[in-house]
C-alpha cells in the first residue's frame, strides 16, 4: 500500500495514520485475541515509526501476555494496537481502519486455540503458531 492508511476508535477520541506499507490481514485465533476481543483478531501491521497516533492521553495500555501489550481507547475500549514487547512492528486492528483498506487477508495463526463454535473454510493458509 503507498498511500497513508488512517483509521480511529469507535468514539474518535484516539485516531491514527500509518505511513509505511502495511501487511496483509493474519487472523489471529489465539486464547489472548479471543478473550480480549471475544472473537479472533483481524489485525495487519506497519513499522513503529511509521505509525502516527492523535489522542494519545486516550489511549490504555494492557500487557495482555509477558510478551505483547495491547493498546486500547480508555474513553470507548476500541481495540486498536498489539506490540511484541521490543518489536519494531505494530499489528492495527483492522477493522478500525477506515475504508477502502486496500489490503487483503492472507493466512490464519494459532488455530489450535480457536474457538470450538466456528470453522474456518475460507482457504487461506492456516498455522498453529505464527
Amino acid at each position: 500500500m503507498s498511500e497513508a492508511a488512517t483509521g480511529r476508535c469507535a468514539c474518535g477520541a484516539v485516531s491514527y495514520e500509518a505511513r509505511g506499507p502495511l501487511r496483509a490481514v493474519w487472523f489471529c485465533h489465539c486464547e489472548s485475541c479471543r478473550r480480549q476481543t471475544g472473537h479472533h483478531v483481524a489485525a495487519t501491521s506497519v513499522r513503529v515509526e511509521d505509525l502516527a497516533v492523535a489522542g494519545g492521553a486516550n489511549l490504555a495500555e494492557w500487557q495482555a501476555t509477558p510478551h505483547a501489550v495491547r493498546r486500547f481507547c480508555r474513553i470507548c475500549g476500541s481495540h486498536l494496537f498489539w506490540q511484541g514487547v521490543g518489536g519494531d512492528t505494530v499489528s492495527i486492528m483492522a477493522g478500525s481502519l477506515d475504508l477502502p483498506t486496500g489490503i487483503r487477508a492472507d493466512r490464519h495463526i494459532y488455530v489450535g486455540e480457536k474457538g470450538d463454535y466456528y470453522d474456518i473454510a475460507d482457504g487461506l493458509p492456516q498455522s498453529t503458531q505464527r
